[in-house]
């Protein structure tokens, strides 16, 4: 009796370990999500204003440029799959994997097109490789941290790919899987199309861009004009590009967020099973120094009984 008591009580001490352990890192994730969001809203007015800049340069072109035309032949699309570079988050990176697979499913089904996968994380190199699948791209260790940097050689090898000729192995259409972050609770994976571009021209304003005063006086708006230097074309050689890079960088940002947020979630429920599992095991526990202290007890008793009993009959 008393070696299962032992067995108990070690078992107690172990979950009580883990506990330490999952709530540590979920206390460690929640603080990780606030920074995230940070980054996410930090990131926003560079975006409004690359967008704008990106819309007026493409009002003042003629024609079309090489990153908004529309697909060429359709024969080829790339896809770039986010996913964690860690375990421990739920089923985020499942839920990515999964919908990058419902998408290469798609384009081969609807549009008769291949698809070049590019990933980011462990995890989703980790089910590529497994099943021996090749992957043109491949980037790790800054999933739930990624900066602008790390956006950059992705954009180029994305960029590239889509500005190769098919024939040479370019992709008609870039796509890229990742998971949005709503709040704590709400985070879905959702794909998006970068490449070809789609620009809004003139993005203008209304409230800040209309000119009034003076000899327009009480008159029509007039809008103001710019001067693109050395030419809008060469601007938006520019800046389609950056644009690009945002795209990537968001997407990066925002599945971050995600995956803290799924760890928080996750870890916290390892938290609270935990809870219950040393609930459970001190009750078993306390069953069996019970059953022990009442089976020495009786053997007290016992031994007390037949020593009386000795005694009478000598």
């Amino acid at each position: 009796m008393g070696a299962q008591l032992r067995v108990f009580r070690r078992r107690i001490r172990s979950v009580q370990a883990t506990k330490k352990i999952t709530k540590a890192m979920e206390l460690i994730a929640s603080s990780r999500i606030v920074k995230a969001q940070q980054q996410v809203q930090a990131s926003e007015p560079y975006a409004r204003e690359l967008l704008r800049a990106v819309g007026l340069a493409a009002s003042h072109t003629k024609g079309h440029h090489p990153l908004t035309a529309k697909a060429r032949l359709e024969q080829r699309a790339a896809m770039l799959l986010v996913t964690a570079d860690r375990g421990l988050a739920g089923a985020y990176s499942v839920n990515a994997i999964k919908e990058g697979e419902q998408l290469i499913e798609l384009m081969r089904t609807e549009k008769n097109m291949e698809v070049v996968p590019f990933v980011v994380g462990r995890k989703g190199l980790a089910f590529y490789k497994f099943r021996e699948r090749e992957v043109a791209g491949q980037w790790t260790g800054f999933s739930d941290a990624p900066t602008y940097e790390d956006a950059k050689p992705i954009a180029k090898a994305l960029l590239d790919r889509f500005l190769m000729k098919t024939e040479d192995g370019g992709a008609d259409e870039i796509h890229i899987v990742y998971t949005r972050y709503f709040n704590r609770g709400r985070q879905e994976v959702q794909v998006l199309r970068i490449l070809p571009l789609e620009v809004v021209e003139e993005v203008i304003d209304t409230s800040e861009s209309t000119i009034t005063g003076g000899d327009n006086a009480g008159g029509t708006p007039v809008w103001p004009l710019y001067d693109f230097e050395p030419s809008p074309e060469e601007v938006l050689d520019a800046l389609l590009p950056k644009y690009v890079e945002y795209l990537v960088y968001a997407a990066l940002l925002q599945s971050a967020a995600s995956e803290h947020a799924a760890r928080q979630r996750a870890m916290k429920s390892a938290t609270d099973n935990a809870d219950e599992l040393m609930k459970s095991l001190t009750r078993q526990a306390n069953q069996a120094r019970q059953a022990e202290i009442t089976q020495e007890i009786s053997e007290i008793v016992g031994g007390a009984d037949a020593l009386a009993s000795a005694t009478a009959g000598s």
